[in-house]
């Protein structure tokens, strides 16, 4: 996380796409659609701030995820002849093109991945300080319930706001007086019906994380990726000496950059090379503890979280350390 994230202040947004679906005239228009969708967006919760008489503009930081089943909403997209596959392809890349910091990310198949996401997502960067506000556009789902009510339970609701896609369709979060951001032409008034329980198989989808850098996901569990499909590593070199390296991110944890990743998510490797690739990694220090926030990833997180030469580092005295952060150089129990 680059350094400006310590001192700017964060205007946060996370969207259920599988509930909270944009409007089929967007949709359609396809890459441009996507690039409006984005403005209609951003200038919707400008309007919200500018009412609230927020006035530190310079040193905000507005960030949107979206978290979707890529798969089966295409498919249900499709089906209704709602939009063509391109043009949902092309919505999608307008979309996260329009800002580095605008993400969709892929939860792949699971009923309850979008949900668990977006859980997770709330319950931590609700309490990063820099958080002045988080705009929620999952209201018509009754299964964040209980979410909300352990975010009023610790006293945080004072941060959160509702998008409100659908017509009436935040009445059981009313109870809890939340301000509400309404979005008139940004998504469908109505999700469309899935007929049928099976996804659409489509071939040629990118991969299942689709992402233009920004704010990483806060939380994924751990899975070390051996893919059943792709490329050998040369045993005669190191891991990192390869064109491009294998994805630390990718293989031990969750990588958010999809396509636009610098570093191959096609690799095949053994789990001894995937051990190799996890000590490597935390040879290096983790940006959050690094800029002196909290990482959401916790014990889960493939960086390192203190120096691997410990209090008396040799570099720490030169001041050249890449371990940074005030908890890094702390006598390890």
């Amino acid at each position: 996380m680059e350094t400006f994230m310590s001192q700017s202040l964060l205007i946060l947004c996370v969207i259920d796409g599988d509930g909270c679906i944009f409007n089929e005239s967007l949709l359609k228009q396809g890459h441009e659609g996507g690039r409006l969708a984005a403005q209609q967006l951003t200038k919707a919760v400008a309007e919200y701030l500018t009412n609230e008489d927020v006035h530190v503009l310079g040193r905000l930081s507005f960030w949107v995820t979206v978290y979707f089943n890529r798969t089966v909403l295409a498919s249900l997209l499709t089906r209704h002849s709602i939009c063509s596959l391109d043009q949902f392809e092309s919505f999608i890349a307008g979309f996260s093109q329009s800002s580095p910091r605008f993400l969709l990310v892929d939860v792949g198949h699971g009923k309850e991945g979008t949900c668990t996401k977006i859980t997770e997502y709330l319950q931590t960067y609700i309490r990063f300080p820099q958080t002045q506000r988080i705009f929620f556009g999952g209201g018509h789902d009754s299964g964040y319930a209980s979410t909300i009510a352990a975010l009023q339970a610790d006293g945080l609701l004072g941060k959160l706001a509702i998008l409100d896609g659908y017509p009436n369709t935040v009445s059981h979060l009313q109870k809890y007086r939340l301000p509400t951001l309404a979005l008139d032409g940004l998504f469908m008034n109505q999700k469309p019906v899935s007929k049928t329980p099976s996804p659409l198989n489509v071939i040629g989808l990118s991969p299942t994380l689709m992402a233009n850098g920004g704010l990483p996901t806060p939380h994924s569990p751990p899975n070390m990726r051996t893919p059943t499909a792709g490329k050998l590593v040369d045993p005669s070199l190191p891991l990192h000496k390869h064109s491009p390296p294998p994805c630390n991110e990718y293989y031990l944890m969750s990588c958010t950059k999809g396509g636009a990743c610098k570093y191959s998510h096609d690799y095949i490797l053994t789990p001894e090379q995937l051990a190799t690739l996890s000590a490597n990694a935390k040879k290096a220090p983790c940006n959050f503890l690094k800029n002196g926030l909290q990482c959401p990833y916790g014990d889960r997180c493939c960086w390192g979280h203190a120096c691997p030469n410990g209090p008396k580092c040799f570099h720490l005295s030169k001041g050249k350390c890449w371990f940074k952060g005030e908890s890094m150089h702390l006598a390890q129990s």
